[in-house]
């Protein structure tokens, strides 16, 4: 089963997919979100949204300043102040 990935900013809709695994940089420390993860809210910090496609696969790396990360029964949702444009 794959964990619906939503990031979002005050301005837009940045990504919206069917992922494997997340890891979210919370203020608290990282922490990891499959499938199936029980509901959670968390503030982030500043620093990398690991998102992996595929188990065993390589994360690509999303930079984020700020906002908060929401588990749900609809997947994962990370309301970001800023998120920085790859390039």
């Amino acid at each position: 089963m794959a964990l619906h990935f939503e990031l979002v900013t005050p301005a837009k809709l940045v990504r919206s997919e069917e992922v494997h695994m997340v890891i979210v940089p919370g203020t608290e420390g990282e922490f990891g979100v499959l499938e199936g993860h029980a509901p959670f809210m968390s503030t982030i910090r500043d620093g990398a949204v690991q998102v992996y496609k595929t188990a065993g696969g390589t994360p690509e790396n999303i930079e984020v300043r700020g906002g908060f990360a929401e588990v749900g029964d609809k997947g994962l949702t990370v309301l970001a102040e800023h998120v920085e444009d790859a390039a």
